[in-house]
């Protein structure tokens, strides 16, 4: 490794950090929600404090929220790039932030705009960020689960004690989560949505996405581009959308046109609810703080929700955040931290997005470390997830027990090499992530005392588990830590716009607080 590339010196932390300052990072997050119906963006400040050998939030302030834009269409499959990228370099400059000063973040396209054909053209209106962007994709599950945690209704599952819904309704789709004790425990989708028809001032139909068409279907109503949608027509849509939501809210898995509309697995949950709260854009006609229509059917759709609440008994609360609800949560509940010791070599290695990890069967706990014991753990796990072609990189968990001496790194790290042999022979790097603070030590092992010349990440400060899913993000400059999302595969996102940037299979957290 060359130090002198490296700032003169193995990269163990940045090179202008302080022990005080690592005791608290202050870093300004963006949250870039790029919608089927609206887009925005959040700036926020996070502030986080060190407990033992992890940082954990103290305090979020969202410090600017732009305006809301209808998302531009130039085309009917085609979101206008250029009248989008220049709604967000005026919010920016609205706002007094320049790019630069950006820490970290996540864009989200969501619902049906992530599967407009130039989704990755929106992508790369961030491409000067793109490094700093833990999330640059999205998918059912993540949006469902930032919404959950936008709208308040994950801490307000905390206060009330007892499971609470969240249904986020938005243009194209709707995300349902159930949050217990502060945590998303179940999340589902569907296509369902009040943009699903797109109406003129005339009443007359200009964008049709396919549900909404299997919806008419459903009615009878044959619906096409230019024809007129009366007014009871578009309240039959609404009811029998209202009716399939509630269907989904209830654990059901909805059909409309002879296809499915269930997104993702039906919610598993069935216990007793304390309370469910809307968010997304439809939710602001549901508590009333909008009732001007915007060429779509959502105050119908509003409507009908409302008109079936009472008779599933189940308490209407009242969310923190509305339709800023998913772009809130992309901005303050995405990150964990990692930062106490880490080690990242050549720089360039992060960002990594969408990487699976393992949690092999270690016995850590012991005075010695068997190489072969941790290898033939490694392939197995390697093995039983399908992970071991070595097309993507695989992030081990690493529960470390006991002192770090020379030996034990040592053993352990041969077996690691070892383990990960095919996956180093393509080219992949290694990524360790761990729950201690002994992840810069492992770092500097492999690169002084192995002389490994592959790319290695390793990192701390984390509690992962085997199916999770981490984004690492690029080190922020003033503090040497780096960005995290963890995402558990217990929420699979559809694919998105992260398959054109990086492999993708599945962001969110179960919770990433």
């Amino acid at each position: 490794m060359n130090d002198e590339a490296q700032g003169g010196r193995v990269f163990f932390s940045s090179t202008g950090r302080t022990f005080g300052e690592e005791d608290e990072l202050c870093v300004l997050s963006v949250g870039v929600d790029i919608g089927s119906s609206t887009s925005h963006l959040v700036f926020s400040r996070i502030v986080l404090e060190r407990l033992d050998s992890r940082y954990v939030v103290t305090e979020r302030e969202s410090f600017y929220q732009s305006d809301i834009l209808l998302t531009p269409y130039s085309a009917e499959e085609t979101i206008d790039a250029d009248a989008l990228g220049a709604f967000i370099e005026r919010q920016y400059k609205d706002a007094k932030i320049d790019p630069d000063e950006i820490d970290t973040g996540a864009l989200i396209l969501t619902g049906v705009a992530v599967r407009r054909r130039n989704a990755r053209r929106i992508g790369e209106l961030f491409a000067a960020q793109a490094g700093k962007m833990v999330a640059v994709s999205a998918g059912d599950s993540l949006e469902t689960v930032m919404a959950a945690y936008g709208s308040g209704a994950a801490a307000r599952s905390i206060r009330n004690g007892a499971p609470v819904m969240n249904v986020d309704i938005g243009g194209g789709t709707s995300k349902i989560a159930v949050c217990d004790d502060g945590k998303v425990i179940d999340v589902t989708a569907a296509d369902i949505g009040a943009r699903l028809v797109v109406l003129d001032a005339d009443s007359r139909i200009v964008r049709l996405e396919e549900a909404g068409r299997r919806f008419g279907a459903d009615l009878g109503l044959k619906l096409d581009i230019g024809s007129v949608l009366p007014d009871e027509q578009a309240r039959a849509l609404a009811a029998r959308m209202a009716d399939k939501l509630f269907e989904a809210m209830k654990g059901g898995a909805p059909q409309a046109g002879g296809a499915a509309l269930i997104r993702l697995d039906r919610l598993s949950f069935r216990g007793a609810l304390s309370d469910v709260s809307f968010s997304g854009g439809v939710s602001e006609y549901i508590y009333g703080g909008e009732a001007k229509a915007f060429g779509d059917i959502g105050p119908q759709l509003a409507a009908e929700v409302r008109g079936r609440l009472a008779a599933w008994g189940v308490q209407l609360a009242r969310p923190q955040a509305r339709i800023r609800a998913t772009v809130i949560g992309a901005s303050q509940y995405t990150m964990q931290v990692s930062g106490s010791t880490i080690f990242v070599w050549p720089l360039q290695t992060l960002p990594l997005r969408n990487v699976p990890v393992i949690a092999p069967n270690f016995s850590l706990g012991e005075e010695t470390i068997d190489v072969a014991a941790v290898s033939a753990a490694i392939k197995s796990a390697l093995r039983r997830l399908d992970l071991g072609g070595g097309d993507s990189p695989v992030a081990i968990f690493v529960p470390w027990r006991g002192s770090a001496t020379y030996r034990r790194l040592d053993d352990f790290c041969k077996g690691v090499a070892d383990g990960l042999e095919a996956l180093i022979a393509r080219g992949q790097p290694i990524v360790l992530a761990g729950d201690g603070d002994v992840g810069g030590l492992i770092g500097i092992h492999y690169c002084e005392e192995m002389k490994l010349d592959c790319p290695i990440v390793s990192i701390d400060g984390l509690e992962l588990k085997e199916f999770d899913y981490i984004d690492i993000g690029a080190i922020l400059d003033t503090s040497g830590a780096v960005p995290v999302v963890i995402k558990s595969l217990i929420f699979p996102t559809s694919a998105g716009l992260g398959k054109d940037w990086q492999a993708e299979k599945a962001i969110a957290p179960v919770a990433t607080t």
